[in-house]
């Protein structure tokens, strides 16, 4: 590493990024899916049915992603499209009773990379880690 950088807050929380998201991208992988369902899937799990654009914003996925992840979605009969019944224009998207299973299915995935990504830390660290984390991230 770069002694410049070493010390930095962004380049350490870009690297740590960068680490997390290939262990998720290679678990998804594992077991034919991607980050972007899990997400969709646990943001209607939260809020129920809801349009691609509140979806979007619910987890931060860009709404190019939103549309492309949910067609995916709705060919393997996780999800289901309707038109609003208010504004004809607008979906609401509806997770199924297999997108529910789907869901169940990648909490082990997401659980286990969460292991791997804080197996150097012990008990009190991960704690305390996190912690920091969530102040530093305003949550």
């Amino acid at each position: 590493m770069l002694r410049r950088l070493e010390d930095k807050p962004t380049w350490l929380i870009n690297q740590l990024y960068l680490r997390a998201h290939r262990l998720l991208a290679d678990a998804f992988a594992q077991v034919g899916s991607r980050g972007h369902h899990y997400r969709l899937l646990a943001a209607l799990e939260q809020h129920g049915p809801t349009s691609q654009a509140d979806l979007g914003r619910a987890t931060g996925i860009d709404r190019s992603d939103v549309v492309e992840a949910l067609n995916e979605m709705a060919a393997e009969g996780y999800v289901q499209r309707t038109a609003d019944s208010s504004d004809r224009r607008r979906n609401v998207i509806t997770m199924t009773g297999r997108g529910t299973r789907r869901l169940a299915e990648l909490e082990p995935v997401v659980t286990q990379v969460q292991v791997s990504l804080l197996a150097p830390l012990n008990r009190a660290e991960r704690r305390q880690f996190l912690a920091l984390m969530r102040k530093v991230a305003g949550a």
